[in-house]
């Protein structure tokens, strides 16, 4: 165990390339020791982080996403938000320490900070990830009072899959615009229900996506259409270590017609046009359709992220302090 001689925390609104740098030495670093995974979306934070810094000179109240340890100037503890549905939808939390400085308190001292930052938002709900064969962070978020809650697979397509488009499907994606962020919204509520508990209340507190931010932020959302009508959606980001698919989804009413394999493979053929290294997406365990239709194209699975539920109603902090 390495003896930490400067002890300092960096707290962050939103990371730049450097931070981005550093974070992601240190994922490399945990996830080849332990063999496990981890859902930090650093692409999409950096992405974020220069459209903000773009923008701005807004008065807004900046919230802090993520919480960096750092011994000197090497970068040994971390822990990052993200806040992909905005207010009333649940945060995701995922963290991690480097392997030659566990068992020194790094991870206690940023889950208060963390507590804190959540008590100042919106959400009720915290989703805490781990792999599913990481025995520290299954041992954490279990010691925490969290309810497990969903699986989801990390699948990547195979390098020698061929992208081929279904025949008699005469479908084509269409980017979408700041108009289109309603029937998005719309599609969401559909496909991810559940995420929301089923809470009308809290189903109508979701922001709005903005498609033409989101691509700022280089997630493109498209809108599958069939003759000018949409029958569904996908999103699209590529960052410089693979393309993802985000989002698919098919309305209930054209479901078994091939559209939702289709919009699949129109996808992977975007990427493989831009260049991606590889192309990965993340589908939901207990969804067998998807499953299915992902191996089938090509995808197999590559690693397995438990989620697990935490309410404002379990007494964390004392949990976290524990660990």
């Amino acid at each position: 165990m390495a003896k930490i001689d400067n002890p300092w925390i960096k707290l962050l609104t939103r990371i730049n390339q450097e931070d981005y740098e550093a974070i992601q030495l240190l994922e490399q670093a945990c996830c080849q020791a332990d063999g496990t995974a981890l859902k930090l979306e650093l692409d999409y934070k950096l992405a974020a982080g220069e459209t903000e810094s773009e923008a701005s000179g807004s008065s807004s109240v900046r919230q802090i996403n993520d919480f960096l340890y750092y011994d000197g100037s090497k970068l040994i503890g971390y822990m990052g938000i993200n806040d992909f549905g905005g207010a009333g939808m649940p945060i995701e939390v995922n963290g991690m320490v480097h392997p030659g400085y566990r068992r020194q308190g790094i991870f206690k001292q940023l889950s208060g900070l963390l507590m804190d930052e959540w008590a100042r938002r919106t959400p009720s709900d915290m989703l805490l990830l781990t792999d599913r064969s990481s025995v520290p962070g299954q041992s954490f978020v279990k010691g925490t009072g969290a309810v497990y809650k969903h699986t989801e697979y990390e699948m990547y397509l195979r390098t020698d899959h061929q992208t081929v488009q279904p025949e008699g499907v005469h479908l084509s994606l269409r980017k979408a615009v700041n108009a289109d962020a309603p029937e998005i919204s719309r599609q969401n509520m559909i496909y991810f229900h559940d995420e929301l508990g089923g809470d009308p209340a809290a189903e109508a507190e979701v922001d709005l996506l903005l498609p033409e931010e989101e691509e700022k932020k280089g997630m493109t959302i498209y809108l599958a259409e069939v003759d000018g009508q949409v029958v569904g959606k996908v999103h699209i980001q590529l960052t410089p270590a693979a393309g993802g698919i985000y989002g698919l989804g098919i309305l209930p009413e054209y479901r078994g017609l091939g559209y939702g394999r289709a919009t699949l493979q129109m996808a992977i053929a975007k990427l493989q046009e831009a260049k991606a290294n590889a192309i990965m997406l993340q589908v939901a365990a207990d969804n067998a359709g998807a499953l299915q239709l992902y191996k089938s194209c090509g995808f197999v699975e590559t690693s397995t992220m438990d989620y697990y539920k935490l309410t404002r109603q379990v007494s964390c902090r004392n949990a976290f302090g524990m660990l």
